[in-house]
């Protein structure tokens, strides 16, 4: 289950392990230029129509975290045998 907001744990957390294809595909799309918009409602599968301000707490959040993951987590990530543990 998606929160609205990423963790900001200093370390991997379960909810990382869980979301990191998400992360992925977040700094994907930010790479390309992706509209936020349309990522999280591709990805995140939030409308942000229907709920613009959660859309983009969500969005922002995740994308910081999935930043996060790709300077520091990753390595944390591979140490525990990612994708099983």
């Amino acid at each position: 289950m998606l929160l609205n907001t990423a963790p900001s744990d200093p370390t991997l957390t379960p909810y990382d392990r869980e979301h990191a294809v998400t992360y992925m595909r977040l700094l994907d799309a930010d790479a390309d230029g992706a509209d936020w918009r349309e990522v999280a409602e591709i990805v995140l599968h939030i409308d942000p129509k229907r709920e613009p301000e959660r859309a983009r707490r969500t969005y922002d959040s995740h994308l910081n975290r999935a930043r996060w993951m790709s300077r520091h987590g990753y390595r944390q990530l591979l140490q525990s045998g990612w994708p099983n543990p």
